[in-house]
């Protein structure tokens, strides 16, 4: 069908992304497009828009050489059919394939009818190379070069046949794409867009810009960190990444990209409160609660640990430093407005609306920090490094988002990070590190054959033996744990430690150690368990 021509008095404006603002879960689009006025025009329309769009964030704007007063504006909903043109490329590009497909196999048969030729041959001529060679009627050096022909033939065939063959596989995988898009458009469905319709009224001939803005959905973006330490530095340093999702329906090329931490989808509005019912148990109520608490419990899904990674960011090689120009990362212009923080990225950027996840830098920026060391002995036998970071008083709010740790240059595994204000203190775990070695034993366990007060009491006493193997003095925090009695008969007692300590809530030990480089620390402590003879004491295995 052939669409009506275009009447004098309405004229399209081909309009271009400029700019983009993405929020937490959809973006600000700014098109703008350059139209030449005659002054009969009445409707300016921008076509092809995605279905992405909500018509009422619809804003329009302009500029230009002539006066224009914009009235109002309004959208359609438009329905089209894919492009027969593209039917046709996807259908010609399979035809092309598989033609060389079928030329590779063609090549696979005859290397294959090749071999065979000379598998015949070497048996034919087996017995009477043998006879030939016995009767000295063939000097050995002829027999070398007839066996070494054989042998680079067959190798030459054997090459060239595997990589035909991986040449088809490489096909047969193009091929699978084309076949999922021709199905996909060969599909009937019609693809929906809007178009907006400008009303104008125009004082006479010009050039105008028009600029126009919408907000559109499926589109987000989430923080992202790489902090890498060094435990033989005070500095980590922090990329602050921003990976930005999009399927909109339209790609944002070479658009000027900020990225927004305000959220204009939770209205203006206070949320209103409704009815908090309360009410006693119906027996049927009663019932159903009893069959849900007699159902077993399914046992948790161990978390899978995080695979190794190999370091993407290594220090500089110092060998042939100069003879090389190392590579500038694009990093955003920072701003806070109130609560708002918004990072504006220079330059141009490319988002394609494929719905993947795009990752840029917003800033790298290096951090002072301090670490110190966490033992549990009881329940693992090595120390946890620990990093004390401070952000920047000056600097970018860290939102909550997850963060790769790499220390020494090697990736250890990921955490989440919280909400870190400017100024703020916070915590990095970095894992084990066995620069610390940790014993633990079991030195006594005595019960006393006499009865004290008609009790039954057996004492238990602990060594630990700490080993500082770095060349620094490190800060420990060493924490063991006693039994906790829930039965008033049971009674359980610290009776000595060394350094003396104060048992704490839950039976919970606490040392405060600073291990010179090298050094040796022991930690001993003693308890008591208590009860009478006849009482059987369970949950003590140690």
């Amino acid at each position: 069908m052939v669409n009506p021509e275009i009447p004098s008095w309405r004229k399209t404006v081909q309009s271009e992304i400029v700019a983009v603002t993405v929020y937490a879960d959809r973006a600000l689009v700014t098109r703008r497009g350059v139209v030449d006025l005659t002054g009969i025009e009445q409707e300016l329309v921008i076509t092809s828009l995605p279905e992405t769009l909500e018509t009422e964030s619809v804003r329009v704007s302009g500029i230009g050489t002539v006066e224009v007063r914009l009235l109002g504006v309004s959208s359609d909903r438009i329905y089209t059919t894919e492009p027969v043109a593209e039917l046709a490329h996807l259908t010609r590009q399979i035809e092309q394939l598989e033609a060389e497909k079928r030329h590779l196999q063609a090549q696979v048969d005859a290397l294959a009818l090749q071999s065979s030729f000379l598998a015949g041959l070497r048996e034919k001529t087996e017995e009477p190379f043998a006879q030939s060679l016995s009767r000295k009627n063939l000097s050995l050096s002829e027999t070398l070069d007839f066996l070494n022909f054989l042998g680079s033939q067959y190798s030459e065939y054997a090459i060239a046949s595997e990589e035909c063959k991986t040449q088809q596989q490489e096909l047969d995988k193009e091929l699978q794409l084309l076949f999922a898009s021709l199905q996909k458009i060969q599909t009937p469905h019609p693809k929906e867009s809007f178009s907006l319709v400008v009303g104008v009224e125009v004082a006479g001939e010009g050039e105008f810009e028009l600029e126009l803005s919408y907000l559109v959905n499926c589109a987000s973006w989430t923080p992202l960190y790489d902090l890498r330490f060094s435990t033989t530095s005070d500095i980590v340093h922090l990329s602050y990444l921003a990976e930005i999702t999009q399927s909109t329906g339209e790609d944002w090329i070479g658009a000027n990209l900020t990225l927004s931490t305000a959220k204009p989808g939770l209205g203006t509005l206070p949320p209103k409160l409704e009815p908090w019912y309360i009410d006693a148990p119906r027996p049927q109520m009663l019932r159903q609660r009893q069959l849900a608490a007699q159902r077993p419990l399914l046992p948790p899904i161990p978390e899978q640990a995080a695979p190794a990674a190999k370091a993407d960011w290594q220090e500089e090689d110092e060998v042939g430093q100069d003879n090389f120009i190392p590579a500038e990362t694009v990093t955003a212009e920072v701003s806070k407005e109130g609560n708002v923080v918004t990072f504006k990225l220079t330059g141009g950027s490319n988002i394609p609306s494929d719905g993947a996840p795009h990752k840029t830098t917003i800033f790298n920026d290096n951090y002072p920090c301090n670490f110190d060391y966490v033992a549990m002995p009881r329940l693992v036998s090595f120390a946890y490094l620990q990093a004390n970071v401070k952000n920047s008083s000056n600097g970018a709010t860290l939102l909550p988002g997850k963060a790769n740790i790499f220390r020494d240059n090697v990736f250890i595994g990921t955490t989440q990070l919280e909400n870190i204000a400017p100024g703020q203190e916070f915590k990095l775990n970095l894992g084990i590190d066995e620069s610390l070695k940790i014993e633990r034993d079991l030195v006594e366990r005595l019960v006393d054959k006499r009865l004290i007060s008609n009790q039954r009491r057996t004492t238990y006493s602990y060594r630990l033996l700490i080993t500082n193997l770095i060349d620094k003095e490190v800060n420990l925090e060493v924490t063991e744990q006693l039994p906790v009695s829930r039965n008033e008969q049971i009674k359980v007692r610290l009776s000595r430690s060394n350094p003396q300590i104060q048992l704490g809530e839950m039976g919970i030990l606490e040392w405060q150690l600073t291990l010179p480089p090298q050094e040796k620390r022991d930690i001993y402590y003693q308890f008591n368990v208590e009860h009478p003879p006849e009482l059987m004491v369970v949950g003590l295995d140690i």
